[in-house]
C-alpha cells in the first residue's frame, strides 16, 4: 500500500511538473499573436497562461485515457454555454478530472497511512476520494452553465429595450447589435462577449441567419433561441424589426412577471423545510420546557 501511494504521489508531481516545463518552453502560436496584434478585437478566447497550461498538461493524459467522440461533442457543447469555447476546453476539463480522480484518493490515503488507519478505511476513503474528484467537476460545470444561462436572460431584456431604441432610431440590424453590445459592456459582459462574436462573425463573412444561429448555440437560452427565430424571420420576410423586436419584448417581460410569480409561490413550500427543522422543535421547547421542569420537581419529591 506503500508503494502504491508513492507511486501515485510521484504521478502528480511528475504531470504538474511537466505542466510547468511544456507552459515556460512550449511557445504559442504565432498566427494568433499576429491576429491580435493587427485587431485586438479578434481575440476571441483569452490565452490566460492557466488555461495555455491546463491545455498542454492535458494532451497526454487524454492520449493515455481517451473520451470518445460522442461525450466529446457533448462535453464540449456544455463547455459553450459555461463560457469557455475554447476547443481545448473538453480537453482540459478531462484532464483536470482524471487528475482529481488520481489527486485526491492519494492524499486521502495517504492521511489513512500518517494515522495508522485500517485497511478498510483505506479502501473507502479511495472510493470516496474517486468519487469527488469525478463529480465535483462536472457539479462546478453545472453551476457555470446555470449561472451564465440566468445572466444571459437578464441581459436579453436590457439588450431588447437598447435594440428597439436603435432601430426605431433609424440604424440598421447589424449597427444595432454593435451599438447595443457597446451599451452593455460594463453591465452585462456576458451579453456583451455574445453580441461582439455575432458582429465578428458577419464581419468575417459569415451571413446574419449563420450567425445568429451561432449565438443560439453558444448562449443555450430559450429566450435567445426564440429571439434569433424573430429575427431570422422577420428579415427573411422583410417585416418591420423594430416592430417584431417591440412585441417581443413586451411578451418577455410579461414572462419574466410570471417567473418572478411562480418564484415567489415556491418560496412558502420551500421554507417548509428550514421552519420545520429548526424554528417548530425551539417552540416546542419554549412552551414545554417550564411544565417539563415543574413535572421533574413533582416526581422527584
Amino acid at each position: 500500500m506503500l508503494i502504491f501511494i508513492v507511486i501515485l504521489t510521484f504521478g502528480c508531481i511528475a504531470l504538474a511538473v511537466m505542466s510547468i516545463y511544456l507552459l515556460l518552453a512550449r511557445p504559442g502560436s504565432l498566427v494568433t499573436a499576429r491576429l491580435e496584434s493587427a485587431d485586438p478585437s479578434l481575440a476571441l478566447v483569452e490565452n490566460s497562461p492557466l488555461s495555455v497550461m491546463t491545455a498542454r498538461a492535458a494532451e497526454p493524459i487524454n492520449r493515455i485515457v481517451p473520451i470518445s467522440a460522442v461525450e466529446a461533442a457533448k462535453l464540449q457543447k456544455q463547455l459553450l454555454h459555461a463560457g469557455y469555447p475554447s476547443p481545448d476546453a473538453a480537453m482540459a476539463f478531462r484532464a483536470i478530472q482524471l487528475l482529481l480522480i488520481v489527486a485526491i484518493p492519494s492524499l486521502l490515503m495517504t492521511a489513512c497511512f500518517i494515522y495508522d488507519r485500517p485497511l478498510n478505511s483505506f479502501l473507502l476513503l479511495g472510493v470516496f476520494g474517486a468519487a469527488v474528484g469525478f463529480y465535483v467537476p462536472r457539479l462546478v460545470l453545472r453551476s457555470k452553465i446555470n449561472h451564465r444561462k440566468q445572466r444571459i436572460t437578464w441581459g436579453l431584456a436590457d439588450a431588447l429595450d437598447l435594440m428597439v431604441i436603435a432601430v426605431e432610431a433609424g440604424l440598421g440590424l447589424n449597427a444595432a447589435l454593435i451599438r447595443v453590445g457597446e451599451e452593455l459592456k460594463t453591465v452585462h459582459p456576458d451579453m456583451h462577449h455574445e453580441l461582439e462574436l455575432v458582429n465578428l462573425e458577419i464581419r468575417v463573412g459569415r451571413s446574419r441567419e449563420e450567425a445568429l444561429r451561432n449565438l443560439t448555440e453558444r448562449t443555450g437560452v430559450d429566450d435567445i433561441r426564440s429571439f434569433v427565430a424573430l429575427l431570422i424571420q422577420a428579415d427573411r420576410y422583410g417585416s418591420s424589426i423594430g416592430k417584431a423586436v417591440r412585441v417581443f419584448a413586451d411578451s418577455l417581460r410579461t414572462k419574466r412577471r410570471q417567473r418572478a410569480e411562480q418564484a415567489s409561490a415556491k418560496a412558502a413550500l420551500k421554507l417548509l423545510i428550514p421552519l420545520t427543522i429548526f424554528l417548530f422543535p425551539v417552540i416546542l421547547a419554549m412552551i414545554l420546557a417550564p411544565s417539563a421542569l415543574n413535572l421533574l420537581d413533582l416526581f422527584s419529591r
